[in-house]
């Protein structure tokens, strides 16, 4: 019999059927917390310690005081991955607020909550990396940075799960929303890129963007091959009379985009660049320096 996995929550590891936290965790009624995605390529947790310096960053914002050290942190998702002997794995890191009671208060909540979870993550259907994906402008627009800023990784995820109800109905992949101006954010949980004559353009983090691990491994790639890369606010515009367009994420990687709103972009397959950067993209996921790896 197969055995179940692993799933570590304040420092102990529960069965994935018996693993549960309290409904008065702060996490589950409000949204409090912070997490992140992290992959594991060939037993090698990837970008880990720049996944780590992210999440503690999140939770500072938030006034969140992780009950680890970065170092300690560490420890635990390479120890969780080894007891559950995964060398291919998406890592779910979660720090809520804790348990209190049922207001708002943080103060209530005297010991966050820390999970860590070894599984595995499809959010692509069929050949997407060879095909290209189809995108929509959602009508969901992201929150503003003077609010529940993407800035933060937070668990407050219902601005892009809204959004991507809308993509769902509409036939699509994936939905592109956009800032309170109109100019793009970003996916419902992925960075955007485009390519116009040769250069490729995304937009800031000022916009409420996340600032992505992949979207920073991508610009160091831009810079290393001699393409030019610049931050700008992009329009819809742009996005549709673009030569080629990308998403980048932890769980997605890198996937190029096809279409949006029913417009082509480029000639609607993977361009040059586009495929370039993600051959150069998959040398670095499975080279073991850019990561640490777990012994099994």
């Amino acid at each position: 019999m197969e055995q179940e996995l692993q799933i570590y929550i304040d420092g102990k590891y529960y069965p994935k059927s018996q693993a549960k936290i309290s409904v008065y965790d702060h996490g589950f009624l409000y949204g409090d917390g912070v997490f992140e995605g992290i992959r594991v390529y060939n037993g090698v947790v990837f970008k880990l310690k720049e996944h780590i310096d992210r999440l503690y960053c999140s939770a500072h914002a938030i006034t969140l005081n992780i009950p680890l050290t970065k170092e300690e942190m560490m420890a635990a998702v390479v120890e969780t991955l080894r007891k559950n002997k995964m060398k291919e794995s998406y890592i779910r890191l979660v720090v809520s607020r804790g348990v209190g009671d049922l207001g708002l208060d943080p103060r209530k909540c005297p010991k966050p909550t820390v999970i860590i979870i070894t599984d595995i993550i499809n959010i692509r259907s069929g050949n997407a990396k060879e095909t290209g994906i189809t995108a929509m402008f959602s009508w969901v627009r992201r929150n503003p940075v003077d609010a529940t800023t993407h800035e933060i990784k937070s668990l407050n995820y219902l601005n892009s799960v809204m959004a991507k109800i809308e993509a769902n109905a509409c036939g699509v992949d994936e939905a592109i929303c956009l800032e309170s101006s109109g100019c793009i954010a970003e996916g419902v949980g992925e960075n955007v890129f485009i390519v116009k004559d040769g250069e490729i353009l995304t937009p800031p983090t000022s916009t409420g963007a996340l600032a992505g691990i992949t979207a920073d491994v991508v610009t160091q790639l831009c810079e290393k091959l001699g393409i030019k890369i610049t931050t700008a606010n992009l329009t819809p515009f742009m996005m549709f009379t673009a030569d080629e367009a990308f998403f980048t994420g932890t769980a997605m990687e890198m996937v190029p985009i096809r279409e949006v709103n029913k417009r082509q972009i480029g000639n609607a397959k993977p361009g040059p660049v586009t495929k370039r950067l993600m051959a150069e993209f998959h040398k670095v996921i499975q080279d073991p320096k850019q990561g640490i790896a777990v012994k099994y």
